[in-house]
């Protein structure tokens, strides 16, 4: 049996382990530093206490419980050894036969060391829960300020990144303004507050039609949003967030939503790796110069595809079906059969804006929707794409009651208590 070893469980990763559960002639154990899977196109969800974090996570031991050639290592990845065929983790070795990367992207902030420093990141659970609770912190902060000026600090909210994140969440945060702000902080209700979403480019949701370009913008702009194109972040300090154009907003609360970078492995040549730090892979998602190692997902760039000879999209759906895909050509080459080129297919891009509020794209045939229906098509695909039945009874669960009573109860302050060191108790 070949002893297949992923690293990272994203949706590449899972959809891999899932593609080999049973099968006779491998053994698989995947590796990450979570002892959870969750669903990102979800987390500010989370971020803005709509979801719990357990509705879009799911244990990996639960999942893989009863697919006895599949294991799960809590580690993290420190260096490969492809002389040995070894990598090495924080917590002990695993050989292989086929190594698979699986690892996703991280947060990139171009170099800006005081963004890294102070913005708030978008991209784990963890950085969802910590977004919460310091949202929340300054809401109640803000409340009991009395200086106007000060008070703005805490209220005025920056999101730096047009995408579906950036959309979605500047989207959210407006109809909290208007709805559980006013109910649940009056002495707020007359406190000028703005949401500000920027972006480099020259248009919202840059990878989809122009008709959803202008649908989200003019949606955003109704519901209050100051919509920033053409404009960037250079820096952001002492609570002031400076735009490339000599702007600058007064702001406690920089969302960060901009930008991603693959990682880099330590024991992997320099020349496997492309743009944004992309392992380079051929049309079956082999590492170039590498005889078992593979990428998948947002950590590959793949040339080879006609339809996308620059690379495809960093979205759910390329790592979904790259991951199936490996695991069908892993069990060709047992059987000695042709393996099969990586070919995607596009099954259209969507966005939320807010309640009603969605946009669209279909690409065979080219169609597109927005408004009620659209928000329902973004509803029913984010359900069906949870990992499991309790993560879609639990998040349809919260939707309708979000939906019916205009509001959610989860807005609570949940953080660890920091204990005092013996040194400082004696």
């Amino acid at each position: 049996m070949k002893k297949v070893v992923i690293i990272g469980g994203g949706f590449a990763g899972i959809n891999l382990a899932k593609g080999l559960a049973r099968d006779k002639n491998h053994t698989v154990t995947l590796v990450d530093k979570n002892n959870y899977n969750f669903f990102p196109p979800l987390i500010y969800q989370v971020a803005t206490a709509y979801l719990e974090p357990s509705s879009i996570s799911y244990p990996f031991r639960r999942l893989f419980r009863g697919k006895q050639n599949i294991q799960f290592r809590l580690g993290e990845l420190l260096s490969v050894n492809t002389s040995e065929n070894k990598v090495v983790l924080n917590n002990g070795d695993l050989e292989y036969d086929y190594l698979v990367f699986a690892t996703g992207a991280e947060t990139s902030y171009f170099g800006m060391e005081n963004v890294k420093k102070n913005a708030i990141p978008m991209k784990t659970l963890n950085d969802a829960i910590e977004m919460r609770n310091k949202l929340l912190q300054r809401m109640e902060k803000a409340a009991i300020c009395k200086n106007s000026r000060e008070r703005r600090k805490y209220l005025n909210i920056v999101i730096a990144g047009g995408g579906p994140t950036g959309v979605e969440i500047s989207g959210m945060f407006a109809e909290m303004r208007s709805g559980i702000l006013r109910k649940e902080y009056p002495e707020l209700s007359t406190t000028v507050s703005n949401i500000y979403l920027v972006d480099g480019g020259d248009a919202l949701l840059g990878p989809m039609s122009r008709q959803s370009q202008q649908d989200t913008l003019d949606a955003l702009t109704k519901m209050g949003v100051i919509v920033k194109l053409n404009t960037r972040v250079v820096d952001y300090k002492d609570d002031t967030v400076y735009f490339h154009t000599g702007e600058t907003v007064v702001s406690k609360n920089l969302i960060w939503a901009a930008g991603v970078t693959a990682r880099t492995f330590d024991g992997i040549p320099a020349q496997c790796y492309g743009r944004g730090k992309r392992l380079n892979v051929d049309e079956h998602n082999k590492v170039t110069g590498t005889a078992n190692i593979y990428a998948i997902g947002d950590t590959c760039i793949q040339l080879t595809d006609p339809a996308f000879p620059e690379g495809h999209p960093q979205v759910a759906q390329v790592a979904i079906q790259q991951g199936t895909h490996l695991a069908q050509n892993f069990k060709k080459t047992a059987a000695g059969e042709a393996l099969k080129p990586f070919r995607y297919h596009d099954k259209g891009s969507m966005a939320i804006i807010g309640k009603n509020k969605a946009v669209v794209d279909l690409p065979k045939p080219k169609m597109h929707f927005k408004g009620f229906i659209a928000w329902l098509m973004w509803l029913f695909i984010h359900l069906m794409s949870l990992i499991s039945y309790r993560n879609r009874v639990t998040t349809f669960y919260n939707w309708m009651t979000s939906y019916f009573s205009k509001d959610q109860s989860l807005r609570m302050i949940i953080r660890p208590e920091k204990r005092k060191s013996v040194a400082e108790t004696t």
